[in-house]
C-alpha cells in the first residue's frame, strides 16, 4: 500500500503523525491554478479524537505558490498557511448527525475510509486556502492600470449621433 494511502480510522485511533513536502507540480489541480508549477508545500497530518470521542485528523499545509493577480495580470507569490480539523464519520448519515451535534463551522465532518489518500487532502486544503480573486496588495506597475483607466472609450451611441448630424 502506498505511503500516501491510510486507514483514516486506524490512523486516528493510533494518534499517528506524518509530515513531508510535496511539489506543486505533483498536485495537478493546484498546478492548474498556479501561474507556474514551481513551489513546494509542507504538510502535517495528525490523528486523534475529539472531546466527544470521534476520530479526527488535523491537517496543516504551508508554502508559497505563484498565482496570477486579477488586477494587473502578473504572477505573484501567495503564502498558503492553512489548517483544518476533519472529524471522521462512518457514512453520510453519521456525518450529518455529527455535524449537527458539533455545530461548529471551524470543523469539517467527512466520511472516513480505510483508503484515504493524503495527497488529495493536501491538495484540497491548499485549494481552499487560495483567494477567489487573487490580487497583489499593491500591484507592481500601476502605470499600466492608469493607462487603461485614462483611455477614453468611445460611446457606442457616438456613431448614431454622427449619423443624426448628417
Amino acid at each position: 500500500m502506498s505511503a500516501f494511502i491510510i486507514d483514516a480510522f486506524e490512523y486516528s485511533r493510533h494518534k499517528e503523525r506524518r509530515e513531508g513536502e510535496i511539489a506543486v507540480a505533483d498536485l495537478s489541480r493546484l498546478a492548474d491554478e498556479s501561474a507556474d508549477r514551481s513551489g513546494v508545500l509542507h504538510w502535517v497530518l495528525i490523528g486523534g479524537v475529539d472531546s466527544l470521542g470521534h476520530p479526527q485528523l488535523t491537517m496543516s499545509v504551508t508554502g508559497a505558490i505563484k498565482i496570477m493577480c486579477q488586477r494587473c495580470l502578473t504572477p505573484f507569490a501567495f503564502d498558503i498557511d492553512a489548517e483544518s480539523v476533519l472529524v471522521l464519520a462512518k457514512d453520510e448519515e453519521s456525518a450529518d448527525e455529527i455535524d449537527a451535534l458539533l455545530d461548529n463551522d471551524e470543523i469539517d465532518v467527512i466520511v472516513g475510509t480505510k483508503s484515504l489518500n493524503i495527497i488529495e487532502l493536501i491538495e484540497d486544503e491548499a485549494l481552499l486556502a487560495l483567494p477567489l480573486s487573487p490580487k497583489h496588495p499593491v500591484c507592481p506597475d500601476p502605470s499600466a492600470l492608469e493607462g487603461l483607466k485614462s483611455s477614453k472609450k468611445e460611446s457606442p451611441f457616438a456613431m448614431l449621433k454622427n449619423l443624426k448630424q448628417q
